[in-house]
């Protein structure tokens, strides 16, 4: 099995191995390392429209994207039909290559507000907003849903179908629905229905976490992409390891302490050039228990991490804890 390209919407990706959305994980610094690491997409942190509409200043930070990221997708949220559709045209001209609208965030306060996930409890509505998306930006238009919002509501087929009809360019599905939020085993069989049912692209979502389930994905379900979250925080390593498995079958060494040491202080650096030093180090606390979880001292390093506050703190704890 060779690694396919992907093409949604005319533009033809390197691979079909794709970064997804993660609020407070896939951010400017590690969307360039994971880029670097063979990502074929790599897909921002969800924004919201009604912040676009008015104008909110970390809005317009999280809409940045570097030349070097390669192919991006910016991701919306909310559930307006005219204010999603006036902001993307508003944003039409940042370089993004997609612009997603997020229908599967299972968090409260999102929910709540009729917005992520509890979108697919509304099919006339999602079609009305899909319809009038796809009008207003000359952008493939994506939607990543969930497999419904619960056990008695699974409509991912029915979500997918209606997105087709609107014109959007590809659907990625997520196996679990909203009440499940990441616990259980992802359903791929609810994957490989949506495939059955629609001609545009649909990518796979929930527990690859190695070369070996990423390849079961794709065979299992006919699926056109898988999307890699939760298993690439901490480990950028993952597309390079898993793109090679798909083009030869061998599996690369696992990172060497060196490498994991110099990846982490660059990914520090970057937090640092883009977020300044009070915010980058901060917001690299989470990053450094991800990318040292399970090594000899982890523990006790953990525990250093929240009294970081300069960046010299956390080079002089990196270099401690591989020496």
């Amino acid at each position: 099995m060779t690694v396919p390209q992907l093409t949604i919407g005319g533009i033809t990706l390197p691979n079909n191995m794709i970064l997804a959305p993660m609020a407070g994980v896939s951010d400017l610094p590690f969307r360039l390392l994971c880029h670097e690491q063979g990502a074929g997409l790599v897909c921002m942190e969800m924004v919201s429209a009604k912040a676009i509409w008015h104008n909110n200043k970390n809005t317009d930070s999280l809409m940045e994207i570097h030349p070097d990221e390669g192919y991006a997708s910016l991701q919306l949220f909310g559930s307006d039909p005219v204010i999603l559709s006036e902001m993307a045209k508003r944003i039409e001209d940042r370089p993004h290559a997609f612009l997603d609208l997020n229908m599967g965030c299972p968090v409260p306060k999102v929910v709540n507000n009729g917005e992520g996930s509890a979108l697919m409890k509304d099919p006339k509505l999602v079609e009305e907003i899909l319809g009038r998306l796809v009008k207003a930006t000359r952008k493939p238009v994506t939607i990543k849903i969930r497999k419904g919002f619960d056990e008695a509501h699974v409509n991912a087929v029915e979500i997918a179908r209606i997105a087709e009809s609107c014109g959007v360019a590809a659907v990625a599905v997520h196996g679990r629905t909203r009440e499940q939020y990441y616990s259980g085993s992802a359903d791929w069989e609810i994957i490989a229905r949506v495939k059955e049912a629609v001609n545009i692209p649909v990518l796979g979502n929930g527990d690859v976490d190695s070369p070996e389930k990423a390849k079961k994905l794709l065979e299992q379900t006919g699926c056109d992409g898988v999307l890699i979250g939760r298993a690439a925080r901490g480990n950028p390593w993952i597309f390079r390891e898993i793109t090679r498995y798909l083009e030869d079958g061998t599996f690369l060494p696992r990172p060497d302490n060196a490498e994991k040491k110099d990846t982490i202080l660059r990914h520090a650096a970057l937090q640092l050039q883009y977020k300044g030093e009070y915010i980058g180090v901060r917001e690299m606390r989470k990053h450094l228990s991800w990318y040292t979880a399970g090594m000899p001292g982890s523990a006790r390093f953990r525990r250093q991490i929240n009294a970081m506050m300069t960046m010299d703190d956390l080079t002089e704890s990196v270099e401690h804890i591989f020496v």
